[in-house]
């Protein structure tokens, strides 16, 4: 009653809050190890990769296994990727990987987009730049579909949107019992009513938690 007296606005509702690990945050910002940086980067398809990062988009996936994919979106043209199992502590994380975006293109058809969920995500091998990628997620029997999930971003304008991908896992063994890591993805996203796809390559690397600094 005071409220409409007096011209009070009720209080706006909550905006949903991206989730938050290892000290990483929306609008936060990290360090890698440089020197460690310097070591990997000879070794890998991504040319450089920015020791500070800064977190400008959050993605939360919850996983079949009880588990989230967690993404910070960085202003280096990738994401530090958390992976947790059970629950959303650091207890609870099982792998931490930086990946960089390294190609993504529009599919414009349904046909194509068809071709890219039954062909061209999952192969048994997958070549990049003269690389050869071999498959992670191999099912039981002849096929290994595509892993679906549906990715909720929280972005720093308050934004919030949903992504539902189609993914596959491949990797390939480097020096120091390291592996680079390939991830294929197409997703697809409404916007306007219109269904927006696109194949999305990028490729990773393993980080330890000792690897990274939170700055703040």
């Amino acid at each position: 009653m005071f409220s409409k007296l007096f011209g009070r606005k009720p209080a706006a509702p909550d905006k949903p809050k991206a989730p938050e690990i290892m000290g990483l945050y929306l609008g936060g910002s990290f360090e890698l190890d440089e020197l460690k940086l310097k070591m990997l980067i000879p070794g890998l398809v991504i040319e450089s990769c920015t020791p500070s990062q800064l977190i400008q988009a959050v993605g939360d996936a919850p996983l079949d296994s009880g588990g989230n994919l967690l993404r910070f979106y960085t202003d280096d043209e990738g994401f530090l990727q958390v992976v947790t199992d059970g629950g959303l502590t650091e207890n609870h994380i099982t792998d931490v990987k930086l990946w960089h975006f390294y190609d993504t293109k529009t599919i414009g058809s349904d046909a194509q987009w068809q071709d890219c969920l039954d062909n061209l995500i999952s192969q048994p091998t997958y070549e990049l730049e003269g690389h050869t990628y071999t498959r992670v997620w191999d099912a039981v029997g002849d096929n290994s579909p595509p892993v679906a999930v549906t990715e909720t971003t929280y972005e720093q304008d308050g934004d919030v949107s949903k992504t539902d991908q189609f993914m596959m896992l491949y990797e390939r063994p480097l020096e120091d019992d390291r592996f680079e890591s390939l991830l294929v993805a197409g997703e697809e996203k409404i916007v306007n009513n219109n269904k927006d796809r696109c194949l999305v390559i990028s490729t990773g690397f393993d980080v330890l938690p000792t690897d990274i600094q939170i700055n703040g």
